[in-house]
């Protein structure tokens, strides 16, 4: 298959918030150009994209997976439902048995187990990690472990047998499986390679953290009693942020392999899940104390790239800290993208079979309007990418 690269790049704007704390409960930063910038791990805004699919409805839920420790508990659920006459403790431990075959390794939590008063059932297994399987995979194994319920030990003792768990286990990805990736400490054989690459987010411009000092008030306090109920500090920053994230096509398209359904062509997975991972990427949005900041907002600039020859991030156009002279901070940074990106296109990228798309708001981002076709909405820019990525796929390699 062709190699095939998306590239997705955006300038979003954020108000006083914390998106992503550091230990200390600080806004994340990082030292870019030789000053501070605010940042926002890949992982917080990776997880954001993720949730944003179901949360959105941007994907069904068949398609989508979910990752937790308590592994045995989502394969008893679906025994359950398959096989009424099951008590929950026989689920609990046929799933655990088969999931064990699966590659996965699990274990009573020690807390957990201590915690157990006499005569209440012991706590189900759970992984030592976070495991990611799909939906799908999860029925596979609901219904290899109904199967073998009668005698599960014996069962999954014949090689066909132990041999289906693993391969339902790595089979049938999810679509965020397939994007994200899955690591499995315990069995490599069963490890998904990432198809998207997501960098931190960091701030255009030098920031430094403030930190807010606030009081809250007893309600039931007397005109007698002054003072605060409660006082406390929060920290913040507010920045101008460049985001990115390198989706490889060709992976997800591996990943994914034939498709979720039988009954469609072989493109239409992967032009959904591009379609999703775009429009996600691009709307979702940490929610690190949201309810304090309230911080909803959306990008002032998109730029999205197909490419052949390999990712490109544009953050060293920044590298020199936008100093916001005219005011602000996204009209310089459009202009600086404006200049950058037609320039280390021509000297190392493939121009010729680089398409490109543009969607951007209000004034102060009319440099880009040349970058590429502009967008009247997300859903065009969506729906344009995902078209184009489908023709890509069908060209022979």
């Amino acid at each position: 298959m062709n190699r095939i690269f998306l590239d997705v790049h955006a300038l979003q704007t954020v108000p006083p918030s914390n998106l992503n704390r550091d230990d200390t409960g600080a806004p994340k930063t990082a030292v870019y150009g030789g000053v501070p910038r605010a940042r926002v791990s890949s992982q917080a805004w990776k997880r954001a994209t993720r949730t944003y699919f179901g949360d959105e409805h941007l994907l069904d839920a068949s398609e989508l997976g979910v990752r937790t420790k308590k592994i045995v508990e989502a394969v008893a659920d679906r025994i359950t439902a398959l096989d009424s006459s099951l008590t929950r403790e026989t689920a609990l431990r046929i799933a655990d048995e088969t999931v064990k075959a699966a590659g996965l390794k699990t274990e009573v939590p020690k807390r957990k187990a201590a915690a157990v008063k006499d005569g209440e059932p012991e706590p189900a297994p759970e992984a030592k990690y976070l495991v990611f399987l799909s939906a799908r995979q999860l029925d596979g194994l609901a219904r290899l472990a109904v199967e073998g319920a009668t005698d599960i030990t014996a069962y999954l003792k014949e090689k066909e047998n132990k041999g289906r768990a693993k391969q339902i286990a790595d089979a049938h990805h999810s679509v965020d499986i397939a994007l994200f990736g899955r690591m499995v400490a315990d069995d490599a054989d069963i490890n998904v390679d990432a198809a998207v690459q997501v960098a931190h987010a960091i701030s255009v411009h030098r920031v430094e953290n403030e930190s807010d000092y606030y009081t809250a008030v007893d309600d039931k306090n007397t005109d007698a009693e002054t003072g605060a109920g409660m006082i406390g500090t929060v920290d913040f920053n507010s920045a101008t942020l460049y985001r990115y994230a390198a989706l490889g096509v060709h992976q997800l398209a591996a990943n994914l392999g034939d498709g979720l359904r039988d009954d469609e062509p072989r493109t239409d997975p992967v032009r959904r899940a591009v379609e999703a991972f775009v429009h996600g990427f691009v709307a979702s949005l940490p929610t690190g104390k949201i309810n304090t900041f309230g911080h909803h907002t959306l990008p002032d600039a998109v730029i999205v790239k197909l490419r052949t020859t390999r990712p490109i991030s544009f953050v060293a156009a920044f590298e020199e800290p936008v100093r916001g002279e005219t005011g602000g901070y996204v009209r310089e940074a459009t202009e600086r993208l404006a200049e950058y990106i037609p320039d280390i296109e021509r000297k190392y990228g493939d121009e010729d079979s680089t398409l490109t798309w543009v969607l951007r708001v209000g004034p102060n981002t009319h440099k880009l309007a040349g970058v590429g076709t502009e967008s009247e909405n997300l859903g065009e820019l969506v729906a344009a990418v995902g078209q184009a990525v489908a023709e890509r796929l069908e060209k022979p390699a």
